[in-house]
């Protein structure tokens, strides 16, 4: 049943909805109690954080449990207002004239008639003038189209942007009439153990997974992969670390790598103690994190380093300089 049945102050839904979405997102109760409190309650929100923190995940799953699109734009210098709103048929205005049918939706357009969540990644990245057309449909609630009319939203529809606060090319300062509009959350990374449960749902093999299910991805090479992904976030000479994504591509090339060469990961119950084959799951490690990490992280370039440098110190420090914490347990 969806939220339009129901309605939007109707605790008891919303008390079911956070239930069902709760069960999807790791580590983010009180973010996801925050982000349904807002749009439940008719606000429009500003997510403000770095890739990877489930920000599109948390309102996904909301808007597939209320049964409304979830529309997706990427912010960028090209989205104007007319890619926003939309416009006609250039080949059939020719021929029939400006027209209703000829109307082709943009992406906030079809939110409001919808009633769904129009989301806008890297919402600062976005012209000044196609902000201001957002103000005007978040103001009123409708948008006035020349030769076609108004367009009134429907009640469900929210606009949703997200930002990093680590980007700042190409990027622009939002007004303070725009940050008057929303409401705004900051939202950080996930602990270790929160990133290790997600890690391990994402590389089950399953259909969002991807993991070929005849490779065994123990726990051991799960906190390997989560420990050098958050290593790479606590560098002086990174600007930007990797998300939580860099780990689970980690997990799924490494996962190839040692089937690949025959090589043990080291599990619960499993002989792996011999020194050979430790040094190559290692290797094999390394060579994975070269691979998933490398494009993900950010270097400060006074630091005179480079993204495969870096891996690699990483990797030492957490193989060769404290090799208990790349032992299972």
């Amino acid at each position: 049943m969806g939220i339009q049945s129901t309605g939007l102050r109707d605790t008891s839904h919303v008390s079911r909805v956070r239930a069902s979405v709760g069960d999807r997102v790791v580590g983010r109760e009180r973010e996801l109690d925050l982000v349904l409190a807002a749009v439940a309650a008719g606000r429009d929100i500003l997510l403000e954080g770095p890739p990877g923190t489930s920000k599109s995940t948390i309102l996904r799953a909301i808007a597939e449990e209320w049964g409304i699109p979830f529309v997706l734009v990427e912010g960028n210098a090209d989205l104007t207002p007319s890619k926003l709103l939309g416009g006609h048929d250039p080949a059939r205005v020719l021929r029939e004239g400006y027209r209703d049918e000829n109307f082709v939706d943009g992406p906030l357009v079809r939110a409001m008639r919808e009633g769904g969540f129009l989301y806008i990644e890297e919402f600062n990245r976005a012209p000044d003038d196609t902000l201001n057309t957002l103000l005007t449909a978040m103001a009123e609630r409708e948008v006035t189209i020349p030769r076609i009319g108004t367009f009134p939203a429907q009640s469900t529809f929210r606009i949703i942007g997200s930002m990093n606060p680590y980007d700042h090319v190409g990027t622009t300062r939002l007004s303070t009439s725009v940050h008057d509009r929303f409401n705004r959350l900051v939202l950080g990374y996930q602990d270790a153990q929160a990133e290790r449960q997600i890690v391990a749902l994402r590389t089950d093999g399953g259909p969002d997974g991807g993991a070929d299910v005849s490779v065994d991805l123990t726990d051991a090479l799960v906190t390997d992969a989560v420990a050098l992904t958050r290593a790479t976030r606590e560098r002086e000479d990174t600007r930007q670390g990797s998300s939580v994504r860099g780990a689970i591509d980690l997990v799924l090339v490494a996962g190839q790598l040692l089937a690949l060469h025959g090589i043990d990961s080291p599990g619960e119950g499993r002989v792996t103690a011999e020194e050979d084959n430790r040094r190559r799951y290692a290797e094999a490690v390394l060579d994975a994190a070269l691979v998933a990490l490398s494009g993900r992280i950010h270097v400060d370039e006074s630091a005179g380093t480079t993204p495969e440098r870096v891996l690699r110190e990483i990797w030492e420090d957490h193989f060769i300089l404290h090799p208990a914490a790349a032992e299972p347990g």
